[in-house]
């Protein structure tokens, strides 16, 4: 595989304590009129800016929990302090709640992830950003949010963007193949292998944005394997910017989740690949 290099800068997490400011529960569908009480309710994101720098780079991240559960202030979910390290590096980072099964079915929250990036591009300018610098990433069920909104042309299209928009995608043990909640929702068995419009590896093809995927040496039985496979395909297709990592003594829960930590190697491959890719956009 080819890996990801993890350390740009030493400084990356060693550096002085960086003021940030967090605004919270915007919404980010701007017809509020005409959404459903739900939309109302789990559509809102907040944003986590360094403050005083001008021109940086964002990152769109979307929690997991299995496209079922989660909350961006859930404790559990850990991602005020996620948002709070990933800033500490000079990004900014939005984290968007989103509709869940089974109060809905796909596709409401690719959907939904879909709205919350391009609210990013179409205001991240207002607090300073860079709307040419919006990646899109997260863990478990939130990275194949992030890979679906990255790789299918037809989620933008909606919101007047392409896959252009996308500066890159940093995801963290994303399931490649159709969700088991998707499955579950088309009354398939959870282990039934299926690939179609629903997977991010359907949509695999030469053209994608930059792609950095993060896995664990101990993840969930075959999601380290559809990783890696997701990976092989990208190379066999011809896409240039693939880049991988595995995280050693890691499971599926800790490598998403200890990206909080600031010398942490998913949070420092992240930071990297953001800074590499920003630096060409």
């Amino acid at each position: 595989m080819r890996v990801l290099a993890l350390l740009l800068s030493f400084a990356l997490s060693t550096a002085s304590a960086r003021e940030t400011k967090v605004i919270k529960d915007i919404s980010y569908k701007d017809d509020v009129v005409s959404l459903t009480p739900y939309e109302q309710e789990r559509c809102k994101l907040d944003v986590t800016v360094p403050v005083g720098a001008k021109g940086f780079a964002t990152y769109v991240w979307f929690y997991g929990g299995g496209l079922k559960n989660g909350s961006k202030d859930l404790r559990t979910e850990y991602c005020a302090e996620i948002r709070e390290s990933l800033a500490q590096g000079g990004v900014a980072v939005v984290t968007p709640d989103y509709r869940l099964s089974p109060k809905v079915r796909y596709p409401a929250y690719v959907d939904d992830a879909a709205a919350a990036f391009a609210w990013t591009v179409k205001h991240i300018a207002e607090l300073g950003g860079d709307p040419h610098k919006v990646f899109i990433g997260g863990h478990s069920a939130g990275a194949t949010l992030a890979l679906l909104v990255g790789s299918d042309p037809d989620r933008l299209k909606p919101h007047g963007l392409t896959l252009g928009s996308v500066a890159g995608v940093a995801q963290v043990s994303a399931q490649v193949l159709t969700h088991f909640t998707i499955r579950e929702e088309r009354g398939q068995p959870r282990y039934a292998i299926t690939c179609d419009e629903a997977a991010p590896a359907f949509h695999i093809k030469k053209s994608l944005p930059p792609i950095l995927t993060i896995y664990a040496q101990n993840d969930m039985l075959s999601r380290a394997e559809e990783n890696q496979f997701f990976v092989s395909t990208l190379k066999a297709a011809g896409h240039a910017e693939t880049y991988s990592l595995r995280v050693d003594d890691r499971d599926h829960g800790t490598v998403g989740h200890n990206i909080r930590h600031l010398d942490d190697p998913a949070r420092l491959a992240i930071l990297n690949f953001i800074a590499k890719q920003s630096a060409g956009r």
